[in-house]
């Protein structure tokens, strides 16, 4: 899977942070990661189905934003619908109107 524009700049950014000696060892890494690994398996866990109609213009544009992220389009809109849900969708530039 081919990582996004946003990845690959947050991963400069985590770099350059540990370049500079600006990152910490954390005391508890095994704990720490198996607190974030139980929370992406219950974040994710597929235990429920849904049907929905949508345009085929819709559903060509998700996905092709799909493909432009290098994930499978019913995994983009699970993640999208998860996101909403949550409240931490953040609209882009061009569904917004600005340019």
């Amino acid at each position: 899977m081919k990582p996004s524009k946003h990845e690959l700049q947050e991963e400069q950014e985590i770099l350059d942070a540990f370049e500079a000696g600006e990152l910490e060892p954390v005391d508890n890494p095994e704990v720490i990661q198996h607190t974030h690994q139980q929370a992406a398996a219950n974040t994710f866990k597929k235990d429920a189905r849904l049907n929905i109609r949508l345009s085929s213009r819709t559903l060509r544009a998700l996905q092709k934003m799909a493909l432009e992220e290098g994930i499978p389009y019913q995994t983009m809109i699970a993640s999208v619908l998860h996101k909403y849900a949550e409240g931490r969708l953040v609209p882009s530039d061009n569904i917004s109107g600005k340019q």
